[in-house]
């Protein structure tokens, strides 16, 4: 289910601290009820399967377009990511923290850190620098759940472009198949 953004902005998250300079551009409640220690179960399986997959043909189509797209208009030639473009938000964290766990990385993501309760990665190219954040929150019934935020910080009148554009396909399509995805592979993960 979509949220609002203050569901992400009003809590005291470690992210606020180093992405101050990019905007909150989605919030999704995600289908993963479990117990207070349950992050790190949910952190496991978007590495264990390189990430949640986006399992709709339609969305499958899509994201081979973008591949197409990015190697027309170079959006995702070496040089253009974290550590050469753009300097890694890690490199913003506390000298303590910094020491600390990342996570996982999973396909184009970096992980940046991981906290009892929420975890960042993120990925750069031409178009923009993105930070995915899950947390995890009270479900308000006595049990916890993820959420995940996506934060960005467009990469010029091109990347704000690029993310106008693509705003309708992840609405309508990317995220329905996405949500899905995460529910049956959680559900699948607590039978086992």
């Amino acid at each position: 289910m979509r949220l609002p953004r203050t569901a992400h902005t009003s809590r005291p998250w470690l992210i606020h601290e180093i992405a101050r300079d990019f905007r909150v551009e989605d919030v999704w409640a995600l289908p993963t009820p479990g117990g207070p220690d349950d992050l790190e179960r949910l952190v496991q399986q978007f590495a264990n399967d390189d990430g949640p997959d986006t399992s709709s043909r339609l969305s499958r189509l899509l994201l081979s377009v973008r591949w197409k797209l990015g190697a027309l208009f170079g959006w995702d030639e070496p040089g253009s990511g974290i550590g050469s473009r753009v300097a890694t938000l890690r490199d913003r964290l506390p000298a303590e923290l910094r020491e600390g766990p990342r996570g996982p990385d999973f396909r184009l993501f970096t992980s940046v850190f991981l906290r009892h309760d929420e975890w960042a990665a993120e990925l750069a190219n031409k178009t923009v620098h993105a930070v995915l954040h899950i947390g995890w929150v009270p479900d308000g019934a006595g049990g916890y759940r993820g959420q995940m935020a996506v934060l960005v910080k467009p990469n010029g009148l091109a990347g704000v472009a690029y993310m106008a554009a693509v705003k309708p396909f992840r609405y309508l399509i990317v995220y329905p198949s996405l949500m899905k995805t995460i529910a049956h592979d959680w559900q699948l993960q607590s039978a086992s």
